[in-house]
């Protein structure tokens, strides 16, 4: 958001509830260190909703996980800053840690069969991590549970809290790990993909729930996908991860209409609603995701990119800032003009008002 564009929204952007410094994660258990993400700077105000999207292997949920120290630590170096809600997140010790997850920051698992514990119902699950935090009788945190479980919308709530995870759809279990995340009224909500293993129908059920509880609860959420569509719903900003860095980042409304990056460019041309004519083949984007082990001297993308220059192989672009908060890290961001000027027409109907 541009703090110029109103006098309320300047307090948020001088100070969010997120603030994500240079980052960097370097898994050392293998051969040779992999830089999974590289200089990441993030901003998330409260009520405020950043998606990270990118092909796998990007860094998305990477440096999702790092905001709740969640990589095993003999084997991962973590620098930078990470400051959420007021907590210096990588300072914090083991005491300090576990009362931060779950009342500070609190995460949506990409698939809840494996994230719950099949041993016990989903409500003993949800119970046992409000009690964990706050000083509550079992019954005042079943009862919790219990309107947890209505304001997900779970049908049949009462019933539902004494279900083991695998005796729920995948949909309601989905729910059910909604409500678990939201148990100790966390300021911070992390969505790793989490309608990917979902059909359709459901997945945009799921995307409008986490709307709504943005909206009502004054959620600062950041959703990790690789679905265009998905992101759309759901983001008031994107951050586009490519290399295990941020190359272009802005508000949802300015990439859909004029993304700045090659790579932004190559993933809305490959949306199934990006093709220009009816039945015409959808776009795809030649070779592979850069080596996070070897990465180039240059731009990670030059490889695949339609406009790389010489340079773009042997200098690493800064960020470019294109105004209104929207940025790219790209030595071309001129040379994809006149495509992006026909997939905005094309992708008009896509863009939220």
């Amino acid at each position: 958001m541009n703090p110029s564009s109103s006098t309320t929204a300047a307090p948020a952007a001088t100070t969010p509830l997120v603030a994500v410094r240079d980052l960097r994660v370097v898994f050392t258990g293998g051969k040779k260190p992999v830089e999974a993400v590289n200089g990441v700077d993030l901003h998330v105000a409260r009520g405020e909703s950043v998606t990270l999207i990118g092909e796998s292997g990007s860094g998305k949920s990477v440096t999702l996980r790092s905001l709740l120290r969640l990589h095993p630590e003999r084997r991962t170096r973590i620098s930078g800053r990470i400051d959420i809600a007021g907590h210096d997140v990588l300072a914090l010790g083991p005491k300090a840690l576990a009362g931060y997850r779950g009342k500070v920051a609190s995460m949506i698992f990409q698939e809840p069969l494996l994230a719950l514990d099949p041993v016990y119902t989903v409500g003993a699950q949800i119970v046992e991590s409000i009690r964990r935090h706050e000083a509550v009788s079992k019954e005042e945190a079943r009862k919790r549970a219990l309107e947890l479980f209505e304001r997900v919308r779970i049908p049949s709530p009462a019933r539902r809290l004494d279900a083991y995870p695998h005796e729920m759809s995948g949909g309601m279990r989905q729910r059910a790990m909604i409500a678990l995340a939201l148990a100790c009224r966390p300021q911070v909500l992390l969505a790793d993909e989490p309608t990917t293993a979902l059909d359709a129908t459901v997945q945009i059920q799921i995307l409008l729930l986490l709307r709504e509880l943005q909206r009502e609860l004054g959620l600062a959420i950041i959703f990790v996908t690789h679905d265009m569509g998905a992101a759309v719903e759901v983001a008031d900003r994107f951050a586009v991860m490519y290399g295990g860095r941020i190359v272009e980042e802005g508000r949802t409304r300015d990439i859909m209409r004029n993304p700045r990056h090659p790579y932004t460019l190559a993933l809305m041309q490959a949306r199934a609603d990006g093709a220009m004519t009816k039945g015409a083949r959808l776009a795809s984007i030649p070779g592979s995701p850069p080596d996070l082990a070897n990465l180039p001297a240059g731009c990670a993308f030059a490889e695949r990119c339609a406009y790389a220059e010489a340079p773009c192989h042997q200098t690493r672009p800064d960020a470019v800032d294109l105004g209104g908060g929207h940025l790219a890290r790209c030595l071309r961001t001129d040379a994809t003009a006149g495509a992006i000027v026909r997939l905005a027409h094309a992708a008009h109907d896509a863009v939220p008002a």
